[in-house]
């Protein structure tokens, strides 16, 4: 993943987001190299089926959305993109990734205790 990416990150960053994706896989969602960046694009059956689940509203929805996509079988492919990291960001990458994981682990362990379920919408 870091081969592929253009622009520099520093030390922090690259480690928090190392840290990041071993949690994202240990929590569910497997073979995406990177869930946070890029464009998410849905069929209207896949969009009907997975946005009305949704309850994260948080940069963390992504997880939410790619763990519902793989959990309903809806097939995913990425498709890489170029971007450029802007500086001067207002993000804390620290405080952001905190959030983050604590998400991710509210997002795995509502599914995995029945607090969250998935419902079918729109036309079968």
């Amino acid at each position: 993943m870091v081969d592929d990416v253009v622009a520099r990150r520093s030390f922090l960053r690259n480690v928090l987001m190392w840290g990041f994706h071993i949690l994202v896989s240990v929590l569910g969602v497997r073979g995406i190299k990177d869930t946070q960046c890029g464009f998410k694009l849905f069929s209207r059956r896949a969009a009907q089926q997975i946005f009305p689940n949704l309850h994260i509203e948080r940069w963390a929805f992504d997880f939410e959305l790619l763990y519902l996509a793989q959990s309903m079988k809806i097939p995913i492919v990425e498709v890489p993109v170029n971007w450029e990291e802007v500086p001067g960001s207002k993000l804390s990458p620290f405080a952001s990734s905190v959030q983050m994981a604590i998400d991710l682990v509210r997002v795995r362990m509502a599914y995995m205790l029945g607090l969250w379920t998935t419902s079918t919408y729109g036309p079968n």
